[in-house]
């Protein structure tokens, strides 16, 4: 087992904020600022506007009504609930030369994305991120299928309470789980009472940068790269220096991929506007030195640009945390 990182064998794990010791097998992400930061400038994104698509090397079929192919990976459930390996495209494990980061292209088409209107409620909250999957189906699934790699759309579950369980252990938010990703059911959890909206309140572009971030970690499943890093923290350490740097390169990389999503769809005529946008922008000071565990995530300065980097440029291959300096991703 170990803290707050992937395990290889019994499934994968991330969480916005840190999780406690023990065996906890969860990968968490920093927590919240109290404040925001002065923007620094009202970002559109429009370097995002041209975008090559690779070519699809397979044909595809339709599970949802309202989209005309979807990958020919197929998944079921296993009575512990855990996903079964699929059938149709494989996911290829590698990290650094992975064929996501092979073309300087690959991105995110851009398009409008239709969000249902956010309240400061539990039922509100749950049709927000409903609808932010949608466009994150759309957005993710477009890409991996043009690249021959698995797409399955992840589950996505409330809990109830500041204490829930998953397959992957049990997650407590007054030790500071706000949102989670469960590899081994490919589940995200969005809890609203671990959300901190008496924080933060009626600023959707907060929540939606959060529940991406966890959708980041869910194209890493997918692909193969989640389970090349377990492999690969397993043989380094979890809690050696190596071992951290890369599970920060893991949750920089969601960051980056967060960003994306953030920049494809801001200002394209859905309901990610540019209010939305800055909001997204100046909640991303949710560093390692806010926190009193281990430096598993990096500095609130490399939390921002990754983020930064991500919807400025809306390409994949600007995300690769792994072939970055490690200079990069303290």
């Amino acid at each position: 087992m170990i803290v707050v990182a992937i395990i290889a064998i019994t499934g994968l794990v991330s969480t916005i904020a840190f999780t406690s010791s023990g065996d906890d097998s969860s990968v968490a992400e920093t927590g919240y600022t109290p404040e925001y930061e002065p923007a620094p400038h009202s970002e559109t994104t429009e370097t995002s506007t041209t975008w090559s698509m690779p070519p699809a090397t397979t044909t595809t079929t339709t599970t949802r009504s309202t989209t005309s192919t979807t990958s020919t990976s197929s998944s079921t459930s296993t009575s512990d609930g855990t996903v079964a390996p699929p059938s149709g495209p494989a996911p290829v494990h590698k990290l650094a030369d992975h064929p996501l980061f092979a073309n300087a292209d690959y991105g995110l088409q851009n398009f409008a994305c239709e969000l249902p209107r956010w309240r400061t409620n539990p039922s509100a909250a749950a049709r927000f991120f409903r609808g932010a999957q949608e466009c994150l189906d759309k957005s993710w699934g477009t890409l991996l299928r043009a690249l021959d790699l698995p797409f399955r759309e992840p589950t996505l579950k409330f809990p109830s309470g500041r204490t829930w369980s998953s397959p992957c252990g049990t997650h407590n938010a007054d030790a500071g789980v706000a949102a989670l990703y469960c590899g081994s059911n490919e589940t995200i959890y969005m809890p609203f009472q671990a959300l901190q909206t008496q924080q933060y309140g009626a600023h959707p572009g907060v929540y939606l940068a959060i529940f991406a971030h966890e959708y980041g970690h869910h194209v890493q499943q997918l692909s193969g790269i989640l389970d090349a890093y377990a492999d690969a923290q397993y043989e380094a350490g979890a809690n050696s220096a190596h071992g951290l740097e890369l599970s920060r390169r893991t949750e920089l990389q969601a960051q980056c991929f967060s960003g994306m999503f953030l920049g494809s769809t801001a200002g394209r005529g859905g309901d990610v506007n540019q209010q939305i946008y800055r909001e997204a922008w100046n909640s991303q000071n949710r560093g390692d030195e806010h926190n009193s565990g281990p430096r598993d995530h990096g500095t609130s300065e490399h939390y921002r640009a990754w983020w930064q980097q991500g919807t400025t440029n809306n390409r994949t291959q600007k995300c690769n945390t792994w072939a970055a300096e490690s200079a990069d991703v303290s």
